[in-house]
């Protein structure tokens, strides 16, 4: 303590003004240094602190207005998305549902095409026998009708035969006597025919 009042007490101590130096003794420079350069301070940093002030309250100001119109940016952006998520669910959903009802119309479309082809084809093997019944029947009808037209030319020819064969039988046992009584029996036999 002794040297702090010593330190006030001996102005007389001190280097003259021309020079300048350190002086390593703390505890007689340090509160005669500090004491200094705070008055300095506070006397020419009064305009300097208010107008510190002022502009950190200023930026503090503009600061927090533009972390609110930062936020509300966000919450609107925010907003806006939850929006259009909302309307892209719903669209989702509606896309969905339309997915589902497509997906019915096709499964039906297939099972009624199913049915349908399945209804042709019994359809085109019904038809098919009926013409193959109808064929066959044809070809029957057709065999039929062809030995009835052979086996009448046959009679046809027997009988040709048989009277060619009985004419030559005729012809030959007939005299001319026999043949006129047989003229003229056959005569009669047609007048009492037209007659009648």
């Amino acid at each position: 303590m002794k040297n702090v009042t010593d330190s006030f007490l001996s102005w007389g101590y001190w280097p003259s003004a021309g020079s300048f130096g350190f002086n390593t003794d703390i505890l007689s420079t340090n509160l005669i240094n500090l004491s200094v350069v705070l008055g300095v301070l506070i006397f020419f940093g009064k305009g300097v602190c208010a107008s510190c002030l002022h502009v950190c309250k200023y930026n503090l100001l503009s600061l927090s207005d533009l972390l609110d119109n930062r936020k509300q940016r966000i919450l609107n952006t925010i907003r806006n998305s939850e929006e259009l998520r909302g309307g892209a669910i719903e669209q989702l959903e509606k896309v969905r549902a339309r997915l589902r009802k497509v997906q019915l119309e096709a499964d039906q479309f297939r099972v009624n095409g199913y049915s349908e082809i399945e209804k042709e084809k019994l359809n085109l093997i019904n038809s098919s026998y009926k013409t193959l019944e109808q064929l066959e029947n044809y070809k029957n009808e057709t065999i039929q009708f062809e030995q009835q037209r052979v086996i009448n030319q046959v009679r046809q020819r027997v009988f040709q035969q048989a009277l060619q064969g009985a004419l030559g039988t005729l012809n030959s046992c007939l005299n001319s006597e026999l043949h006129l009584r047989t003229i003229s029996a056959n005569i009669n036999m047609l007048g009492s025919i037209k007659e009648n």
